[in-house]
């Protein structure tokens, strides 16, 4: 057997927002956001994976919403490219689905909690030493909890997840390993295989059972994130060679330079170590 790659954003949705795929992101969301326990019982899927949508990048939305059995929305994202942006569109759509909720004189106590779980497939905050990260509003100067936590956002840093195939203990390590490993493996191993949900996304994941259209899609889909990748190691080289005649100053200036126009400026300071002032004197030169 060969398995499409779940890291690609069209292919996760496919697998964890298909029709079909409420058991499977119910075992995923209590793996990841729960410990593994059973705390969600039944799911709605509000964007369910449509394929003659996914057809063509423009007017496509490719994240995964939910509405959990205690009313919370989740938004679950997957995300290989850390494109110019992709904090602040977080940020925005936990806030907006949060908004959207009250229609006009509607009580704020209606308002639900929402849930904004991305996936990168790099490292978002070297800093921690930890694989899933949570962030909710506290007081600045002595951390202390806003009363409600009804935004939350969840990052799952898939580069922090090294356990091979022997080493999985809990469910939420058979999932990642599942997100990292699906495309290279053959056959579905047997550890993951007694575990029916998972079992269930090998089986839409299984080239076999998808359409020629929508395996050109994919392919398009991971030629476009190759190509982006590309740009970003081009860029650096180019900038090094550059700068590296000039001083260790110059050449981190001479690689964000390549670089603003595919990192956020965020990414560019943590590629090069340049602050952010320095990268917006860059962009406004």
């Amino acid at each position: 057997m060969r398995f499409i790659n779940p890291k690609t954003d069209y292919a996760f949705k496919k697998i964890f927002g298909s029709e079909q795929s409420h058991e499977i992101l119910i075992s995923f969301l209590n793996a990841i956001l729960y410990d593994g326990q059973n705390k969600i019982q039944q799911i709605e899927i509000l964007n369910p994976y449509l394929a003659p949508r996914i057809r063509g990048v423009k007017d496509t939305y490719l994240d995964v919403k939910a509405n959990l059995d205690d009313s919370t929305t989740v938004i679950i994202e997957m995300q290989v490219l850390n494109v110019e942006g992709f904090e602040k569109r977080i940020l925005y759509n936990a806030a907006k689905a949060y908004s959207l909720q009250l229609g006009t004189g509607e009580a704020y106590t209606m308002l639900d909690p929402v849930i904004a779980l991305t996936i990168t497939d790099f490292e978002m905050f070297p800093e921690l030493n930890q694989l899933i990260s949570r962030f909710i509003l506290k007081e600045k100067d002595f951390l202390v909890d806003y009363p409600i936590h009804d935004i939350e956002l969840v990052f799952v840093e898939l580069p922090k997840f090294i356990k091979e195939i022997e080493n999985l203990d809990t469910l939420a390590d058979k999932w990642l390993y599942f997100l990292k490993s699906a495309k290279y493996l053959q056959v579905v191993p047997e550890s993951m295989n007694v575990v029916p949900e998972i079992r269930k996304a090998f089986e839409i994941a299984n080239q076999a059972n998808l359409s020629q259209d929508e395996l050109e899609d994919l392919e398009k889909r991971e030629m476009f994130i190759h190509d982006q990748r590309n740009a970003i190691k081009k860029a650096l080289k180019q900038g090094l060679e550059q700068g590296k005649n000039e001083g260790r100053l110059e050449a981190k200036l001479e690689i964000a330079k390549q670089l603003l126009n595919i990192l956020d400026d965020e990414a560019i300071a943590r590629t090069t170590g340049l602050n952010l002032d320095e990268i917006t004197r860059l962009r406004n030169f």
